[in-house]
């Protein structure tokens, strides 16, 4: 496969994650390479360096991001694509909310830029642990391949929501918590009986 095709490949795949289908002049958007933009790991989206202090043009450039297979970040219009510099994730889960109890216990997450996301099947949680530290760094599934790390306040609320599951097999427990029926898993430890 050319680099030509290879491009062009990249661009029908993003282009149809974000609109579901190609764009209706049959053109693809040109890809740009890389431009001056860039996401901290606090969330801060940045400029030629400098933070881009209006939200509301952070909530404009948000709608157009994505990920692509490799992890990039690409803004992506109907004309261009450009890849964007991201240090950890996109954004930040700022604030949880829950409804209910157990099983029936629904979870939602505000994001930095005020974007509510329920933790559900298609928005799951996943918890890395640093190799050195062992410290955990959970993040939740957004749209387009996109995800946003719980802050540790946010994390704290949804260790205080754990469910102990045991697994006999393993003999450990699993620790998560339910959001619309399914069970997420926030880590294990050995089962003391």
């Amino acid at each position: 496969m050319t680099d030509n095709q290879k491009t062009i490949d990249l661009a029908e795949n993003l282009w149809t994650r974000l609109r579901g289908k190609m764009p209706g002049n049959g053109r693809h958007p040109q890809i740009c390479g890389d431009i001056p933009m860039s996401i901290g790991r606090d969330g801060t989206w940045f400029y030629q360096g400098g933070p881009i202090g209006r939200i509301e043009l952070v909530k404009l450039f948000s709608s157009v991001l994505q990920r692509d297979e490799e992890g990039g970040h690409w803004l992506v219009t109907p004309a261009e694509m450009a890849r964007i510099e991201v240090e950890d994730v996109a954004f930040i889960a700022v604030e949880l909310i829950n409804e209910g109890h157990g099983k029936d216990q629904i979870i939602r997450f505000r994001t930095n830029i005020d974007q509510w996301v329920d933790l559900d099947k298609d928005h799951p949680l996943r918890v890395e642990q640093d190799p050195k530290t062992d410290e955990p760094s959970p993040y939740v599934g957004l749209e387009r391949g996109l995800e946003a790390r719980l802050n540790r306040a946010v994390f704290y609320q949804l260790v205080e929501l754990a469910d102990e599951i045991s697994d006999p097999e393993s003999n450990m427990l699993r620790i998560g918590v339910y959001s619309h029926g399914q069970f997420f898993e926030i880590g294990r430890m050995e089962n003391p009986e």
